[in-house]
């Protein structure tokens, strides 16, 4: 009897960075025993075209199964939706917030906080700066919840030549989160002595 496959859901919001998000369903899209379920909305599809030149079309053909964000009977919204987690990638300040509060008035919100009720990762990938105050309460109420703040911070000391490069160096650590291989990016072997 074949394994099931480990499903993660992915979420694509309004924020600056869809480039998160499409790279993690190209790299789960490549991984064996990975189904990707995944949810837009509507600020994200304007991100995708500005920021990639990609529709909405273009970006589900990535994930093995894409949903309307505004479907709220959804299979994602039950718990009984078995699923290792969800990485919201780039994750809006509104999203933020609408977890922070437990608004789940869409479905990206409500799969979230279904995530969390059900003890599962969560890792918002929030995209702002500066952050002002209810930015940070908000990302403290959602880590005080159980989820993950992973705002997409480039690491430099691997002395990155690509903008590919800090994406994937960025992906690679957010699969790392859920125990997912990948070669992404070379690991930290330590400092070397100087000259």
């Amino acid at each position: 009897m074949a394994a099931s496959p480990r499903r993660l859901i992915v979420a694509i919001t309004g924020a600056s960075g869809a480039v998160y998000g499409v790279r993690l369903l190209q790299v789960l899209g490549a991984t064996p025993g990975i189904e990707t379920h995944l949810i837009v909305s509507e600020a994200g599809v304007l991100n995708l075209h500005h920021e990639l030149d990609m529709n909405r079309k273009q970006v589900e053909a990535l994930a093995h199964r894409a949903y309307n964000l505004r479907d709220i009977g959804a299979t994602l919204a039950s718990g009984s939706f078995q699923s290792a987690g969800m990485i919201v990638a780039p994750c809006s300040m509104k999203t933020l917030a609408s977890v922070a509060l437990g608004l789940s008035d869409n479905l990206i919100a409500r799969a979230a906080d279904v995530v969390l009720k059900e003890r599962r990762r969560l890792v918002l990938m929030v995209r702002e700066t500066p952050f002002n105050l209810a930015h940070l309460r908000n990302m403290t109420a959602v880590t005080e919840m159980g989820g993950i703040v992973f705002p997409p911070l480039p690491g430099f000391y691997q002395r990155p030549q690509t903008i590919e490069e800090m994406v994937d160096h960025t992906t690679g650590r957010v699969l790392d989160l859920f125990d997912i291989a990948h070669d992404l990016t070379p690991r930290w072997d330590g400092l070397k002595p100087a000259n």
